[in-house]
């Protein structure tokens, strides 16, 4: 199950004001110090996918990351969107990869 703010749908409205509405992937990106977590990029549905209509706005997410993730929030920061799930996905990178330099 995925929930929208209403903060983030607004956000969402307001950028494709001037486009055609796609639908909006959750999925697992990153890397680096953070390690993988969930984020939102453009993409159209696949036979392998959950699909969830939330007003003008279908959002998609790959079925067996949806069973891992449970339910997904989509909220907004004053740096963007932020995605949360009830289960953790992903994974910290520990910081190995930027030499120990990350803030821990």
């Amino acid at each position: 199950m995925i929930t929208v703010t209403e903060s983030a749908q607004q956000e969402l409205t307001t950028y494709f004001a001037d486009k055609e509405i796609q639908p909006v992937r959750v999925h697992l990106g990153g890397g680096g110090c953070a390690g993988m977590q969930l984020t939102l990029a453009l993409d159209e549905a696949r036979d392998d996918d959950n699909t969830v209509e939330i007003d003008a706005f279908t959002f998609v997410i790959n079925k067996e990351l949806a069973e891992a993730a449970g339910e997904v929030t989509i909220d907004l920061s004053k740096y963007g969107f932020t995605i949360k799930s009830v289960n953790e996905v992903g994974g910290g990178g520990g910081c190995g990869s930027c030499g120990g330099g990350c803030a821990q």
